[in-house]
C-alpha cells in the first residue's frame, strides 16, 4: 500500500475532548475545552494538559495550581465545542452553558456536575513546549456519576455515559466495543 510523505505534525487521533475546569473564590471560575491531555503515569496517577500561555484559563491554573478534567459526552458536545471557541474573559461560561460548578473533594478549581467524571488534578510542573506549555499534574481525587456504575460487577461503565472524542477538528461519539485489554492472549472457552 502506497504511503504519502506528510509534513510532520499533530497526528496522534483519536482523543479525548474534556472540558478543564478551573479559578477558586480569589479568581473567576473558568473552563477551557482541551484535546492535548492524557495519562502520563499510573503510580502516582498523574496526568497532563497543554494550553497556549495566551488563553485566559492558562494564568488561572498557573496561580492557583490545580484544574479539573471533566470528561465529555454526547450530551455535553456543544458545551464542550462552545466553551473552546469562547473566552472566559468575555463569557461566564458555566452560566451561558447551564453548567453547574460544584464544590472539588480536594482541589480549589470546581468540578462540573453534568460531567461523569471529574478529575482532580495538582500541578506538579509546568514544561514550555513552543506553542503550549504542558500543565504535568497529579491527580488526587476523582468524581464518578453513580448513574454509570454497575454495582453488581464494581465496574464504572464510561460507554452508557456516550463519551466524545476528538479528531481533526471533528467531535465523534465512541464507537463498538471490539476487544479488552488482553484479548488476543486470552484462553478459549471449550
Amino acid at each position: 500500500m502506497p504511503k504519502i510523505s506528510w509534513k510532520p505534525g499533530t497526528m496522534v487521533y483519536p482523543l479525548p475532548a474534556v472540558m478543564v475546569s478551573c479559578g477558586n473564590e480569589q479568581t473567576k471560575h473558568n473552563i477551557i475545552t482541551i484535546a492535548w491531555t492524557g495519562t502520563i503515569c499510573t503510580d502516582p496517577a498523574m496526568c497532563y494538559i497543554s494550553v497556549r500561555p495566551e488563553r485566559y484559563s492558562y494564568n488561572i491554573i498557573k496561580k492557583t495550581g490545580d484544574f479539573v478534567i471533566n470528561l465529555t459526552t454526547k450530551k455535553l458536545a456543544f458545551a464542550t465545542d462552545w466553551c473552546g471557541v469562547k473566552s472566559g474573559k468575555d463569557f461566564d461560561k458555566f452560566k451561558e452553558m447551564n453548567l453547574t460548578a460544584s464544590k472539588a473533594q480536594k482541589v480549589s478549581s470546581p468540578i462540573i456536575q453534568e460531567s461523569p467524571i471529574n478529575i482532580e488534578c495538582t500541578v506538579k510542573e509546568i514544561k514550555p513546549l513552543g506553542t503550549h506549555d504542558m500543565f504535568i499534574a497529579e491527580v488526587v481525587a476523582i468524581n464518578a456519576d453513580e448513574n454509570f456504575f454497575n454495582k453488581e460487577n464494581d465496574v464504572f461503565d464510561l460507554s452508557k455515559a456516550e463519551p466524545i472524542c476528538y479528531s481533526h477538528g471533528k467531535y465523534y461519539v465512541l464507537g463498538d466495543l471490539i476487544g479488552k485489554f488482553g484479548f488476543s492472549v486470552e484462553k478459549k472457552k471449550k
